[in-house]
């Protein structure tokens, strides 16, 4: 089927009668990563009301940190368990990709483990920074399976487990949560 649009003829593939194919439904493995995300974002949170008694003297930068990561915590059961590919699931993505590039670019200027520079975590930031673009470059030239393979391993290393050493060696929420 041939289109005018602009004034310029485009060439499009109707599907007719034919279904669009069916999205990819989430693994064993894309479960277990959303449901580990809903333990962490439950951890975070009961940490945050708990050190209630802190707040004023947490930096705002820390706050905004908090608050994207909280934001792509929160979105990943949802992106990851729902139907993918339709407008709502580019719509979530894009604000999680988006949550995640803010976290890694706000934590650049949190240096609490080294007072004035930078510690190895923020290594992980810069791989982030490169990477978070790159995720959503591969769902919008439909390299789905690398777009997944990256999702996936964006939400193991840099949400997840990085998410769960927040918690031991005396770090902020580790101190809210275990007291």
């Amino acid at each position: 089927m041939v289109q005018k649009q602009r004034g310029v003829c485009v060439a499009t593939i109707s599907l007719g009668d034919r279904e669009r194919p069916k999205p990819i439904s989430a693994d064993g493995y894309e479960r277990f990563l959303a449901y580990a995300s809903m333990v962490l974002l439950a951890a975070a949170l009961t940490a945050i009301v708990r050190g209630r008694a802190e707040w004023a003297a947490i930096p705002a930068v820390i706050w905004l940190h908090l608050a994207t990561i909280l934001t792509a915590t929160g979105l990943t059961p949802v992106i990851l368990l729902r139907r993918r590919g339709d407008p709502r699931h580019r719509l979530l993505g894009r604000i999680w990709v988006s949550a995640m590039l803010a976290t890694a670019l706000l934590s650049l200027g949190i240096r609490v483990i080294h007072p004035g520079h930078w510690s190895l975590i923020h290594l992980l930031s810069i791989f982030v920074i490169v990477q978070a673009p790159l995720i959503w470059w591969t769902a919008r030239t439909r390299r789905l399976t690398t777009h997944r393979r990256m999702v996936r391993g964006m939400v193991t290393g840099a949400l997840l487990i990085a998410g769960f050493f927040t918690f031991p060696f005396g770090r902020l929420l580790g101190h809210w949560l275990l007291g």
